[in-house]
């Protein structure tokens, strides 16, 4: 197990009075931004429509991009001592942020230190805020298979960990080797993926733990069969899949059939609630024609939902992630 990491003194934080009912979020802006190196990013009220993919969301009360290891464990700290709800964001993939927004703090991996993807041997080393496509070109680059289902998948490292994101028949665990995590008290441990309890579209232990970093591993094999996967993984993406925002598939799959079948059987493409519409290319999928709202959207969800129970039996298990408040 690694030490934690100590941030210099000149980050110790400062004390502030702990005023949960009203807090005043520019005051604690300015004092983690006291707190944090130069580089890093805080700004109150960021509108998490802009950070996700589905480009609803209200605004986080605080949100902060840490410039290194040591920023984001000031943070995590920070977030402690003022009984602060942290939550971390990716690439905004799979999320959909109520138009109330977060309360608390947003923490997104986005600055250079967590970005990085570097191969070693058959190894492919990536920051958890890199793009998960980022890590398919570098296998491709190094001749390394396996990885290709990679590229069907819009998220960062961190996200695909978390969700044990899969495409293609292929999932993040399946080529993960290990994971560097930090834990709520700030301790940096790295554990071998074969440690980590995973299921389907879900790691347990990202929920309380943050990811840092992570290891791939690949097989060797020519590029150019590696390239021809890759753009067979792209064109059927693109034929399958729409190309307005959204937040990938909305449903986990049930037992009985593919949630975008089920929900074609249902007769419930082109169904639209305000913005919102279940695609007509993909059943599994809603779309944002540009002015939908979260609400649209949760509406959209608990249609389905509902025709599926009345009509099949089937109780549909959302895979996008809801948070935030009405």
């Amino acid at each position: 197990m690694s030490a934690p990491l100590t941030p210099p003194a000149a980050r110790e934080a400062p004390t502030l009075r702990d005023s949960r009912p009203g807090r005043d979020w520019e005051a604690l802006a300015a004092a983690l931004r006291r707190l944090l190196s130069p580089r890093a990013v805080v700004r109150t009220g960021e509108p998490m429509a802009r950070r996700t993919t589905l480009r609803v969301g209200g605004p986080a009360d605080l949100y902060a991009e840490p410039a290194d290891e040591a920023d984001l464990l000031a943070l995590v700290r920070f977030c402690a001592d003022h009984a602060l709800p942290w939550r971390v964001l990716g690439r905004g993939s799979n999320l959909l942020v109520r138009d109330g927004g977060v309360r608390g703090v947003v923490i997104c991996l986005a600055q250079s230190d967590f970005v990085t993807v570097r191969v070693q041997g058959a190894e492919i080393h990536a920051g958890a805020g890199a793009r998960v496509k980022a890590v398919a070109a570098a296998a491709l680059q190094h001749g390394l298979a396996g990885l290709e289902f990679l590229e069907g998948i819009p998220g960062s490292v961190g996200g695909a960990l978390r969700m044990n994101a899969g495409a293609f028949g292929g999932s993040t665990f399946a080529v993960l080797e290990r994971v560097r995590v930090m834990d709520p008290q700030g301790a940096v441990r790295e554990r071998p993926a074969a440690e980590l309890p995973v299921s389907y579209r879900n790691c347990p232990l990202l929920a309380t733990h943050l990811a840092l970093s992570a290891v791939f591993r690949g097989r060797p094999d020519a590029p150019a069969a590696i390239r021809a996967r890759l753009a067979e993984f792209s064109r059927r993406r693109w034929q399958t899949q729409p190309r307005e925002p959204s937040a990938g598939c909305i449903f986990k799959n049930p037992a009985a059939l593919p949630a975008g079948r089920l929900v074609e059987e249902l007769g419930l493409k082109g169904t639209r609630v305000g913005g919102a519409r279940i695609s007509e290319v993909h059943g599994n999928f809603i779309v944002n024609d540009g002015t939908a709202t979260a609400r649209d959207i949760l509406e959209l969800i608990h249609r389905v939902r509902a025709e599926a129970r009345a009509r099949r039996g089937i109780e549909l298990e959302p895979e996008v992630e809801i948070v935030g408040e009405d």
